[in-house]
């Protein structure tokens, strides 16, 4: 661990990442790049004065800054909308734009779905991605990558989500630069010739050959859904049964080519390439031909961003294997790191790409560690326990991070891997010789059976595995802040069991202290937590009274407990949630009145000052006339109001100059 904390480039990469952050979140730099390009020329001329002068404490904070300047200039120069090309500069409404398909999206129930590149907007060319819903219909046809059309929509802002903890699907997407999507039918499209040629456009074309090849020997659904996404990286077609089955195993990095099927392959090609070292030049010669088979896999596989990351990580390990130094590993990992953060930064806020290096970083420094605990001359026994201690030291890597993001741990997951994992390489290699045969349109039919049954049989073993509720545990509340500290614990863990010294020991036991305190204090909070919220659901109205660690659900439902709504809320807060069968008409919060009006319009004036109001089902009611009476602090209107009434409702309360708040556009609304 000193090695690589003192190796430069990990230092670099700290700096670099805290300059990511600052201009991702903060977005301190908004100046022209004259600007910024001077500032560095002035920066690295200060670095000269100080080596010169041999001042290395200065020396190092420039450096840091410099860094750290890199890291904003990085995140400032992707962003598309600091050029005065982007699309959205340079459109007005019912302009004609040209459009790219760039990447085919899961479709959802009533949409397919598209990353498009505009690539023109009238006749001035535009940078900026778009994403693009296509309504399903009887006569809607799939786009395919690198296809053109122009069209004249109506773009739209992203919606954040409209209740507290759910997914941000706005923020995902400006975390790759998409702010904007377009609904159409697909009569709107008008197709004009393909775009120029492209990697992106010539691997999709090569994948859909494939396709179809494999098509042609009347693979399952479910088992040819696995096949796209295992060997070719599309994972659209995957149903989300199946997909649930895979999560609720601990096995949907099967699905997703990433770093364990990259570093499989490698040691595929590692072994069955050895004979090369013979020659002369032999071990460069076998570096460059892993390389090249390595990014012919991921041309194959689309070039996805996952992808393209996972390659670049195992090409670094590659280049870095053929040295044969001690930890050459960390150090490529580190180099490879840094290298994919600098080509795009956002990579950094990708829940894979974290995932993918946590768990290689947790395999090379802690499995060593578990697998010296026991020692087995049996060969068999040794590459089971090779491998569960592999299982696990990946599973400590990404721990705390999974239970962040997913809030559940499958504690199965060391039986699926164990079970998967030692065929996966044979699985890889045999799809590789399927696609290759299909291809040349020589596959037997017996193979491509046999290789359906494999997968078949992975199928039904997952499904089995993901079935046995009691061991999934689900809904585990974890924050940020608990999360970090974890990491710290289990770092400091490993170093007290590698180097047992007093000092190591304090530092550890120092940080369980800081982790029970975070502990501590989100405690307090909870129990001190009280809100009043109006969530927001189409056709339905749901009130929440939240009452430290107890959320009261005021719905006439009582099947409402079970949407998943109040399951992210219940997660993210880490309450309890309770269904209250009846609603009610008034209340007080916080000194606060609370009007409830609903279809009957039926309502008490008594004593009613500077009250907020909540417009549910429909009232008909005159509104000036309540305004006029009451003089309400707020008007609410929540999801189960038709869209006529709420218009008119804002307009009257525009008017009356009350504020008015619907939860379809602004989301839950909270007293807190």
């Amino acid at each position: 661990m000193k090695k690589l904390v003192s190796y430069t480039p990990i230092l670099f990469l700290v700096f670099l990442i805290l300059g990511i952050m600052l201009q991702f979140y903060q977005s301190i730099w908004k100046y022209s790049f004259p600007i910024f390009f001077l500032i560095l020329v002035v920066t690295i001329f200060v670095l000269f004065i100080l080596k010169l002068k041999s001042l290395k404490v200065w020396f190092s904070i420039i450096v840091a800054f410099v860094f750290i300047l890199i890291g904003i200039a990085a995140v400032f120069i992707q962003n598309p909308k600091n050029y005065s090309n982007y699309y959205f500069k340079n459109y007005q409404p019912n302009e004609t734009i040209v459009i790219t398909i760039h990447q085919i999206l899961k479709p959802g129930n009533y949409y397919t779905k598209y990353i498009a590149k505009v690539t023109q907007v009238n006749n001035i060319k535009t940078t900026g991605n778009v994403l693009v819903n296509i309504k399903k219909d009887s006569g809607s046809f799939p786009l395919k990558v690198n296809q053109q059309f122009i069209l004249k929509p109506e773009f739209k802002e992203l919606i954040p989500p409209l209740n507290p903890h759910q997914f941000n699907y706005k923020e995902y997407l400006a975390k790759q630069h998409i702010y904007h999507q377009l609904f159409l039918n697909n009569s709107e499209l008008k197709q004009v010739d393909n775009a120029s040629f492209s990697l992106i456009g010539l691997s999709a074309s090569v994948r859909n050959n494939i396709q179809q090849s494999l098509q042609k020997h009347n693979f399952s659904k479910d088992e040819y859904a696995v096949i796209n996404a295992l060997l070719l990286g599309q994972r659209q077609e995957i149903s989300k049964e199946l997909l649930d089955d895979y999560t609720n195993a601990g096995a949907i990095h099967i699905l997703a080519i990433s770093g364990l099927h990259i570093g499989i392959i490698l040691l595929l090609l590692s072994y069955l390439l050895k004979p090369l070292e013979k020659l002369p030049k032999g071990i460069l010669i076998k570096t460059l031909s892993i390389i090249l088979l390595l990014w012919s896999f991921a041309f194959i596989a689309g070039l996805s961003a996952s992808v393209v990351r996972a390659v670049t990580m195992f090409t670094f390990i590659a280049i870095g294997q053929s040295f044969k130094r001690k930890k050459v590993i960390e150090f490529s990992l580190v180099s490879s790191l840094f290298f994919l953060l600098l080509i795009n930064p956002l990579f950094l806020f990708d829940v894979g790409f974290q995932l993918s290096y946590l768990a290689v970083f947790g395999i090379v420094w802690t499995q060593p560690l578990l697998y010296n605990l026991w020692n087995t001359k049996n060969f068999l026994l040794d590459k089971l326990w090779r491998l569960l201690t592999v299982s696990v030291a990946a599973q400590a890597g990404i721990l705390p991070i999974s239970l962040y993001y997913f809030h559940q741990f499958p504690s199965l997951f060391i039986l699926s891997n164990l079970v998967i994992i030692p065929f996966l390489g044979g699985i890889l290699l045999f799809g590789i010789i399927i696609i290759f045969l299909a291809l040349l349109n020589i596959l037997p039919q017996f193979l491509a059976d046999g290789y359906q049954f494999i997968i078949s049989l992975m199928n039904s073993f997952v499904g089995w595995i993901s079935h046995q509720e009691s061991f999934l545990l689900q809904e585990i509340s974890m924050s940020l802040l608990a999360m970090f500290f974890w990491y710290v614990v289990i770092v400091l863990f490993f170093q007290v069991w590698i180097h047992k010294s007093t000092k190591r020991i304090f530092y550890f036991l120092g940080t369980v202290v800081l982790l029970q305190g975070v502990y501590l204090f989100e405690k307090f909070e909870r129990e001190n937590k009280k809100e009043f919220l109006v969530f927001h659901k189409s056709r339905n109205s749901i009130i929440g009274i939240r009452k430290g660690k107890e959320l009261q659900i005021y719905n006439s439902k009582d099947t409402i407990i079970n949407e998943k709504l109040f399951q992210s809320y219940r997660i993210g807060e880490n309450v309890n949630t309770v269904v209250i069968d009846s609603t009610f008409n008034y209340t007080t919060f916080k000194n606060k009145q609370l009007l409830i009006i609903d279809s009957l319009g039926i309502y008490q004036l008594n004593k009613l000052q500077n009250s907020i109001i909540i417009l549910q089902h429909n009232p008909k009611i005159n509104l000036n006339r309540l305004i006029a009476t009451i003089q309400p602090q707020q008007i609410i209107a929540d999801g189960s109001n038709y869209k006529s009434y709420i218009n008119k409702w804002q307009e009257t309360s525009y008017k009356q100059k009350t504020p008015f708040w619907y939860t379809g556009q602004n989301g839950v609304f909270i007293i807190k």
